[in-house]
């Protein structure tokens, strides 16, 4: 697998480490430089519980310095479960005879992104099983995106579509960055060479370096915002985060951007998967608390993803340990969201849930532990992205402007969705976060918080 050094990693994997080195490695954390490769696996090797501690001490501290107390709200729809692929993790498996196989028309994502808006989403992961690559998957992604996009419920309209689609070539991701979309996401699901292969048996899927190909040919299409991650469960974790890793500090090198997100998943059950039933490498909850910890501090500018996967402890753990961006009431079968109440999507999900909560119930949540939950997208509408938006990130100036627009949004939500209590909440968190402001900021948030108020909606800096 190309850009993966699999000796090297395997020789950073049983590191005698001692406490004096971590220290010194968590003093440069919190100068928010970026790791080597070396230093993550030596965090990575980490078992004493005091070190453990000074770990999370270290990645809350970059976590708040980069991104503040916000978490960005997201909701994914499926538009496809059919696939050309055979992974035998996967509920869409084209061999899998359980899976009830569906594709929706421009009508029926409409008609699921208007429930999504009833219930206050504003950010949409449009997702598809991997048909086969041909022009007409394109056009029908590319009508897809415009269909949510185009999409209002009392003014209200989705303000960013990311996108987790099949690897394309370089003239189909110029079509799909020419429709708007903000991140391309695509998971190498596991950097380990053998196994990869082992688990993908069929399809075009079969080959692991057309996926890492993906990324750069996204890159070289003009999407300067890409998505990566492995599936944590089909190898040893250790192996994947520092592979992932070693492909990040290939992408900087090669395009001076890192990933914009990494996405953390752990394979669940599957329907028609037995090996989604026992994984062959799970990971505990204190290792799956340590990697994502590490993967803060090793590259503190890239926004985390957890989604709906996890149980609402873990979820509810680390988001204040590194996760920066979080699913919300999630439906991982095409056209869940029109009938939640529906037996039969059992045979159609891709894989299994465990934090069943509404959008309401997790900003409570996120509110209680003084957390803003935003749904801003003011970035991408400011031409703040790859390069550009890491630039500011990198050294945490990111922050401030988010942090106003967070709030703005976080009042858009409590004025058009939230329950009683949740707008309570609400407000008390907003006034705290504003009496910490400057003047000139304050002058702003007020501004945009009257607008609100004589229902002017969606305005940021």
């Amino acid at each position: 697998m190309k850009h993966i050094d699999e000796s090297k990693i395997n020789s950073l994997l049983n590191l005698n480490v001692s406490r004096q080195e971590i220290d010194d490695i968590l003093k440069k954390t919190k100068l928010l430089k970026r790791l080597t490769l070396e230093e993550s696996a030596k965090l990575l090797s980490v078992k004493d519980a005091s070190l453990l501690e000074k770990i999370y001490d270290a990645a809350k501290h970059v976590k708040n310095a980069i991104y503040g107390k916000r978490v960005v709200m997201f909701v994914p729809l499926y538009i496809s479960n059919l696939c050309a692929n055979s992974c035998v993790y996967c509920g869409f498996a084209s061999n899998n005879k359980h899976t009830v196989r569906k594709k929706l028309s421009i009508q029926e994502i409409k008609q699921e992104t208007q429930i999504l808006l009833k219930r206050g989403h504003k950010r949409i992961l449009m997702v598809a099983g991997e048909m086969a690559s041909s022009k007409e998957n394109i056009n029908y992604y590319v009508d897809a995106v415009k269909a949510i996009y185009d999409t209002e419920y009392k003014g209200n309209k989705i303000k960013r579509v990311n996108v987790n689609v099949a690897p394309l070539s370089a003239q189909q991701f110029k079509m799909l960055k020419q429709s708007g979309i903000g991140t391309y996401q695509i998971f190498q699901e596991t950097y380990h060479d053998a196994t990869y292969r082992k688990l993908h048996i069929a399809g075009a899927k079969t080959d692991p370096d057309s996926r890492l190909n993906a990324v750069d040919n996204a890159f070289k299409a003009g999407i300067d915002d890409v998505g990566i991650g492995p599936l944590l469960g089909l190898y040893d974790y250790r192996f994947e985060i520092l592979a992932m890793l070693m492909h990040i500090e290939y992408l900087e090198k090669t395009y001076s951007v890192g990933p914009h997100t990494i996405s953390v998943p752990r394979v669940e059950p599957a329907p028609g998967s037995v090996y989604a039933e026992n994984p062959q490498y799970p990971i505990c909850e204190e290792d799956f608390k340590k990697l994502v910890a590490v993967l803060r501090l090793s590259v503190p500018y890239t926004g985390i993803i957890m989604s709906t996967r996890e149980t609402v402890q873990i979820r509810d753990t680390l988001v204040n340990l590194g996760v920066s961006q979080i699913s919300a009431e999630s439906k991982v079968t095409p056209g869940g969201y029109e009938d939640s109440s529906r037996h039969n999507d059992k045979l159609e999900r891709q894989f299994s849930l465990n934090d069943q909560r509404t959008l309401n119930q997790i900003v409570q949540s996120l509110l209680s532990q003084g957390l803003i939950p935003s749904f801003c997208a003011a970035c991408y509408r400011k031409n703040r992205t790859g390069e550009h938006f890491m630039g500011l990130a990198k050294h945490g100036a990111i922050k401030h402007i988010c942090d106003i627009n967070a709030l703005v949004t976080l009042k858009e939500y409590l004025e058009d969705f939230a329950t009683p209590e949740v707008k309570t909440l609400g407000y008390k968190l907003i006034d705290e976060h504003k009496a910490k402001l400057d003047n000139t900021s304050i002058k702003v948030l007020e501004k945009f918080f009257t607008n609100i108020d004589n229902d002017i909606r969606d305005e940021y800096i």
